[in-house]
C-alpha cells in the first residue's frame, strides 16, 4: 500500500475516518447475526458475545498488532493491544448511558460476565508479571504465549460451566433483564447466519491490516510516537466496533450480549500480546515493551476491578441511571490519556 505514504496528515486522516465508518457499518450488522446465533445455537448471549462477538470485533485489532510485530515494531503492537482493552471497558460505560431504564450492570445480571471479569483479570495479571521474568525464548517464543492461550482456554471452559450449571445464581428485580429466545431467530437456519458472521469476520480484519499502515504514517507525521498512537488512534479505531455493537445490543435489548461482548472482547484481546509475540523475531515481545504500556496494562487491570465490583454490586440507579463503576471508569481512562500523551 505504496500510496499511503504518498498521502499528507489530511489524507491519512480522511482515510483513517473511513475505515472507521467501515468498522461502525459491519459491526452493526454483525451484532445482529450474533444475538440470533446466540439463540440459534443455545450459547446463551453472555457465552455468544464473549465468544463470537468477542472474536470477531477484535479480529482488526489483531491485525494490527501482528503486523506491527512482524515489522519490528513492538511498541506499536502492544500499545494497541493493551489501549484497546482500557478503551472498551469505557465503551461500556457509553452503553449504560444509552441503556435509560437502569444501570446496565444491574440489569445485565450474569455468572458467565462475572467469570468473564475474573479471566480478563488473570490474563492482565500475567501480561504485567511477564516483564519481570528472565527472558528466556523458545524459537524466540516466551513460554508465558503458552500459559496465555492455554489459560485463556480454560477460562472459557470455566466460563461456560458456571452458565451451564448455574450453581450461583444473580437476584432477580424489577430491573432484570432475562434472557429469552426469539422465535424468529430459532427458526433461521443455521449456515446462512454462520456464513454472513464469517464475511462480516473478514471484513473487520481487512480493515485492520490497512489501518494498521495509516497509523503508523500518521505517528511520523504528528510526531505522537508509536505508542501514543496505538494508545490514542489506531486503539480507538479498531475498538469501533465494540463501541457499535454494544450499543446496537442494548438498543435491541440484548444486554448480557453487550456486557459479554465488551468484557469477552478485551479477554480475547490479551491474546494480542501472545500472537505478537510468536510475530515479533526479536525475541521476547514481553520484555521490549515501555513503561508506558505497562501503565495501560495496570490501568486496564484497576477498570476491570471496578468493573467486577460494579457487576457484583448490582448498583439499580446511580447518577443519572450510571453505576459508579462506569464513572469511575470514565475517570481512569481520561487520567490514562493524559499521562500518555504528557510522557509522549
Amino acid at each position: 500500500m505504496s500510496f499511503i505514504a504518498e498521502l499528507g496528515p489530511g489524507g491519512n486522516l480522511a482515510l483513517f475516518a473511513l475505515i472507521a465508518a467501515v468498522i461502525a457499518v459491519v459491526g452493526t450488522r454483525l451484532t445482529h447475526i450474533a444475538d440470533d446465533l446466540a439463540d440459534r445455537t443455545g450459547l446463551g448471549e453472555a457465552v455468544a458475545g464473549a465468544v463470537l462477538l468477542g472474536a470477531a470485533t477484535s479480529l482488526s485489532g489483531i491485525v494490527v498488532s501482528v503486523t506491527a510485530a512482524l515489522k519490528g515494531q513492538p511498541e506499536l503492537a502492544m500499545s494497541n493491544a493493551l489501549g484497546g482493552i482500557a478503551v472498551q471497558t469505557v465503551f461500556l460505560a457509553i452503553a449504560d448511558v444509552v441503556y435509560q431504564r437502569a444501570n446496565l450492570e444491574h440489569a445485565a445480571a450474569s455468572t458467565a460476565n462475572l467469570a468473564q471479569s475474573a479471566l480478563l483479570i488473570c490474563l492482565l495479571s500475567l501480561l504485567l508479571v511477564v516483564p519481570y521474568v528472565p527472558e528466556y525464548t523458545l524459537l524466540r517464543v516466551h513460554p508465558a504465549t503458552i500459559l496465555l492461550f492455554a489459560g485463556y482456554a480454560f477460562g472459557l471452559r470455566v466460563v461456560n460451566d458456571t452458565q451451564q450449571l448455574r450453581m450461583w445464581a444473580p437476584r432477580k428485580t424489577g430491573e432484570t433483564r432475562e434472557e429469552t429466545p426469539e422465535d424468529d431467530a430459532l427458526a433461521k437456519p443455521l449456515l446462512p447466519l454462520w456464513l454472513g458472521f464469517v464475511v462480516l469476520a473478514a471484513l473487520l480484519g481487512l480493515s485492520g491490516f490497512v489501518l494498521e499502515t495509516v497509523a503508523s504514517r500518521l505517528g511520523e507525521q504528528t510526531g505522537l510516537g508509536a505508542t501514543a498512537v496505538g494508545v490514542v488512534l489506531t486503539a480507538i479505531c479498531t475498538s469501533l466496533p465494540e463501541l457499535v455493537t454494544s450499543v446496537a445490543a442494548v438498543r435491541r435489548g440484548a444486554l448480557q450480549l453487550a456486557v459479554g461482548g465488551i468484557i469477552g472482547g478485551n479477554a480475547f484481546d490479551c491474546l494480542f500480546a501472545g500472537a505478537a509475540d510468536l510475530a515479533y523475531r526479536g525475541g521476547s515481545i514481553y520484555h521490549a515493551i515501555p513503561d508506558q504500556t505497562l501503565l495501560w496494562m495496570a490501568l486496564s487491570l484497576l477498570m476491570t476491578g471496578v468493573l467486577l465490583l460494579g457487576l457484583i454490586r448490582r448498583e439499580k440507579k446511580g447518577l443519572g441511571n450510571i453505576g459508579f463503576e462506569s464513572a469511575t471508569i470514565a475517570v481512569l481512562y481520561a487520567a490514562g490519556i493524559g499521562l500518555s500523551v504528557a510522557a509522549a
